[in-house]
């Protein structure tokens, strides 16, 4: 950190209501020159709130904030960049037919045409000076994901960002793109810039940080640094009590193959081939990770398993029954559950009941109706059971599943498939976008349904979660599974090599 012990930013007592919740309580948050300063809480805690206070979006309801020694009131996202505030959002904001210049150069003069040639050489200056290689004459949709990264960094230096807000920066990333991208943020600090980075991720807000502060319920429930905490303490400041990083795993009991799939193609929305010649094979008392960047095949791959996508080739067997050409509803027959990774538009049904939710697999079962009749006694009893076997937090089983937090929906639809008792579970991002009190029980069920024997398939992005559940690991890389090997013998860096394509592993 830097000897300036004068701060950048400082955000003093800010509050800020919205009808019945009060997202910030007195919040104080501060920044300095040369420093990384990690904004640490879950879902809800209130850090998105803090952030649209200062880049313009919302107003505080109380507090003041002063930026650089002068007071800042800024109306506008624009307004925010005019004072030397970049944002570096986790969704890039970029045209992906415009080339890398002409992305920088967006909006820099209202109503004139910028000087492109002169915007392309201080970009070249920028990419040497920090080390953000990419080609400026490129076309954004041509770009690797870590490239239009740099792209983002790369428009905000343009503007003379003084302070950088980083927002979930690395959700997108192979583990070498992550370590390229810290050297990157390291030599923005050491250039005097101030950096404030929200991640989810404990071990790289343990590795990055400067200051981490934890926010709760819209409070500051801590203010430490790497070398005063642990990822354990840092979990429980954002959850109020001790919490389990990873699940106890006890060995694995594997049976017989309960889902195997051969020469697998699957075509994407656009037509191109998203699933590629996929064999794997997965034993019953086992979990495969599906590990991969964003957009390699694994939606595809999940969609086709669940025959929610068709398949252009190739064979998907359920404990020797192939199961191609029966429909979503006769898979779940012979024994296989999905948890889809978009919830709200795969999984659950915003404007039903938590009951009625629980209730859309099984509802036409004899016990369940009688001459197209529901009998709606035996399945809001099974309803509340569910709820309370799952723990989900809710007022009653008629409440509206649209009001519950995101790990409580995501607890429902693991209730709805888990209690069908699977012998194949399909879980895609099981725990995106969940507290990490959530995403605790979820870990927990998915290892106590392995030991029910349950052939497991957990596809994600978060390749911690992948190595805290799997006992072995695929990786896919452009439709293809280039390998898979088991858990013991897996290193992140040779996980992240296959994940950009740089080698290849023996299935």
């Amino acid at each position: 950190m830097a000897a300036d012990r004068t701060p950048m930013l400082e955000m003093k007592g800010i509050s800020k209501r919205f009808p019945g919740v009060l997202a910030n309580d007195n919040v104080s948050f501060d920044v300095y020159p040369g420093e990384v300063h990690t904004l640490l809480g879950e879902n809800g805690a209130g850090k998105s709130t803090l952030m649209k206070i200062l880049f313009g979006l919302y107003h505080a309801d109380e507090g003041e904030i002063t930026f650089n020694g002068k007071p800042l009131d800024v109306s506008s996202p624009s307004a925010a960049i005019e004072a030397g505030i970049g944002m570096i959002h986790q969704h890039f904001m970029l045209v992906p037919t415009l080339t890398v210049v002409e992305n920088v150069a967006l909006g820099l003069h209202a109503g004139l045409r910028p000087n492109l040639d002169e915007v392309a050489k201080r970009v070249v200056e920028l990419e040497e000076e920090y080390g953000l290689q990419v080609d400026p004459e490129a076309r954004v949709w041509q770009l690797s994901v870590g490239e239009r990264q740099r792209v983002e960094i790369l428009k905000a230096l343009y503007r003379d960002a003084n302070l950088l807000v980083l927002d979930e920066p690395t959700a997108v990333l192979t583990p070498q793109e992550v370590e390229d991208f810290f050297s990157t943020l390291r030599k923005l600090a050491d250039d005097g810039r101030g950096l404030i980075f929200i991640s989810h991720k404990l071990h790289e807000v343990m590795a990055l940080s400067d200051r981490i502060t934890v926010l709760r319920d819209g409070r500051v429930t801590g203010d430490t640094t790497p070398a005063e905490t642990s990822r354990e303490q840092l979990a429980e400041m954002m959850v109020g009590r001790p919490v389990k990083l990873a699940p106890d795993k006890p060995p694995a009991d594997q049976g017989d193959v309960r889902l195997e799939i051969s020469g697998l193609a699957v075509d994407g929305d656009r037509g191109q081939i998203a699933v590629n010649e996929v064999d794997v094979e997965v034993r019953g008392g086992e979990v495969l990770g599906i590990a991969g960047v964003s957009g390699n095949g694994q939606r595809e791959l999940a969609e086709a398993i669940a025959g929610l996508r068709p398949s252009t080739a190739g064979s998907v067997k359920l404990d020797g029954l192939e199961i191609q050409d029966l429909s979503p509803s006769r898979r779940r027959a012979t024994g296989l559950a999905y948890v889809p990774e978009e919830r709200m538009r795969d999984g659950a049904i915003g404007a039903f009941t938590v009951s009625e939710n629980l209730m859309l697999i099984n509802h036409d079962e004899p016990e369940n109706a009688r001459l197209g009749w529901l009998k709606l006694g035996p399945l809001r009893h099974r309803a509340a059971q569910l709820v309370d076997r799952f723990a989900i937090k809710t007022p009653s089983i008629d409440t509206t599943t649209r009001t519950l937090s995101g790990g409580n929906i995501q607890k429902l639809i693991m209730a709805r498939e888990l209690s069908c008792e699977p012998s194949v579970l399909i879980a895609a991002q099981p725990t995106r976008g969940v507290d990490i009190g959530a995403a605790e029980y979820i870990h927990e069920r998915l290892v106590a349904q392995r030991t029910e024997g349950t052939a497991i398939v957990v596809i994600s992005e978060d390749l911690d979660e992948v190595l805290a559940l799997a006992d072995r690991v695929a990786v896919m890389f452009e439709g293809r599974i280039v390998g898979v090997i088991d858990r013991e013998d897996c290193t992140v860096e040779e996980l992240g090599l296959m994940m950009a394509g740089g080698m290849m592993a023996e299935a």
